[in-house]
């Protein structure tokens, strides 16, 4: 996650008060269990790129050997692969 999590919960307040306030949405919730729900999507989301790195990380242990005798570069191996998968899976970061 590229921002902290305690930044979240005010987030999905701003969001959830723009959108109110713009009056592009009219919610049939209260407006704090709606910031709730919003607070999980986003977490969601922002968690989306750390699983990911876990998967591409799983899947480079099989190089170890190779990357630790330096024939191959994790860093450079580790972007290729994620990349790979975002394009595969369309996935947007």
């Amino acid at each position: 996650m590229r921002i902290p999590k305690s930044w979240v919960p005010s987030m999905a307040k701003h969001i959830v008060e723009n959108l109110m306030k713009k009056e592009l949405i009219e919610p049939d919730i209260s407006v704090d269990a709606l910031s709730e729900e919003t607070e999980k999507l986003l977490l969601e989301e922002l968690m989306a790129e750390d699983r990911l790195n876990d998967e591409v990380r799983q899947l480079l242990r099989k190089y170890e050997t190779d990357i630790e005798r330096g024939r191959l570069d994790y860093r450079k191996l580790f972007d290729m692969t994620k990349q790979k998968l975002v394009r595969e899976r369309n996935i947007i970061l």
